[in-house]
């Protein structure tokens, strides 16, 4: 069975299976941790890593062959996370806040996720179109498009930030800063000046996401000790969301014109959920919504059930619609 056997090489590739080592290490109460600086070394790096590799490959294909991309891509940045907000509102009962701040992490991006997806694609042998890293930086803004959902439906931003100052905090952060910072100069960068950095941030990439899944085990380990916390409805959601917007991400990437590697990266982005910079944001900007909801069920189920099974599930879709 071709899909049994997708699973099965996704379930012992290394990628994998440092997360599932972290995870045990979680559970078990392990000794075993990296310190929050590392961390940071180890994020900064994938980021930024990313977005070089990606402009580099933009200014290979020149920025019209990506227009139909950047448009599929805005646009899912709008759907996804008001499609959140409205079955959250409707069927999940949640309240405003709550509601958009889980919308705001399912709106916005898991890099993580978009790392191990871009190499299961090149190890699956259909890999993604480099210039993917647009895609990813065009998606943080999901999380903008959530936090303005709740100050329409609150009806004022009393002792809250602004929408503008949303857009600049999020301009701030690290995930768009460096992948958007990365990709300018990645395309800048040129055939000799590209030599002389690719040995840095292309080959020791999947070494150092093999360490930082390695921790992201270990956090989603203590998140799923939080299980309870987020109730049936909520885990249902964390697990059919993934499943639905991945799949409209990946039929979005099919009409744009992406190959097979291409449209299932796509897929797996939109099935993904930020963990990182969406709750910073959300502290700030709806500190009455509980982080025990949105965080256990982005980290502690969504990224796992992703990792594990969401993306063979999403290439052999990918697979199918292309014709492979």
């Amino acid at each position: 069975m071709p899909g049994f056997d997708l699973l099965l090489a996704n379930l012992i590739s290394p990628i994998v299976l440092a997360f599932v080592l972290g995870a045990i290490a979680g559970f078990i109460r392990s000794e075993l941790e990296l310190p929050e600086p590392v961390l940071k070394l180890l994020s900064i790096y994938l980021l930024f890593s990313i977005g070089l590799v990606g402009g580099r490959e933009l200014a290979l294909a020149g920025l019209a062959a990506i227009a139909p991309l950047v448009a599929v891509a805005a646009l899912l940045t709008i759907v996804i996370p008001i499609a959140s907000f409205v079955v959250l509102r409707s069927l999940g009962r949640f309240d405003v806040s709550n509601a958009a701040a889980v919308a705001a992490h399912y709106g916005s991006v898991s890099s993580v996720t978009f790392f191990a997806a871009m190499a299961f694609a090149r190890a699956a042998g259909t890999p993604a179109e480099g210039y993917m890293t647009a895609v990813v930086a065009i998606m943080e803004w999901g999380v903008i498009v959530a936090l303005m959902l709740a100050r329409w439906s609150l009806g004022r931003a009393s002792g809250r930030a602004s929408i503008g100052q949303l857009v600049a905090d999020t301009l701030r952060g690290r995930g768009i800063l460096l992948l958007s910072g990365g990709m300018v100069i990645g395309a800048l960068a040129g055939d000799r000046g590209w030599s002389q950095i690719a040995p840095f941030y292309e080959h020791l990439f999947r070494g150092i996401l093999m360490l930082f899944l390695l921790e992201m085990g270990m956090t989603a380990a203590r998140q799923v000790r939080d299980f309870a916390t987020v109730g049936r409805f909520m885990t249902g959601f964390a697990i059919v969301a993934p499943l639905v917007f991945g799949t409209l991400g990946v039929v979005a990437g099919h009409v744009a014109g992406l190959g097979t590697g291409g449209a299932f990266v796509l897929g797996a982005v939109c099935a993904s959920a930020s963990y990182i910079d969406a709750p910073a944001a959300c502290r700030a900007a709806l500190p009455e919504a509980s982080p025990g909801i949105y965080l256990t069920a982005s980290l502690g189920i969504t990224f796992p059930f992703n990792l594990l099974a969401g993306l063979p599930l999403l290439h052999a879709l990918s697979q199918w619609l292309g014709g492979a």
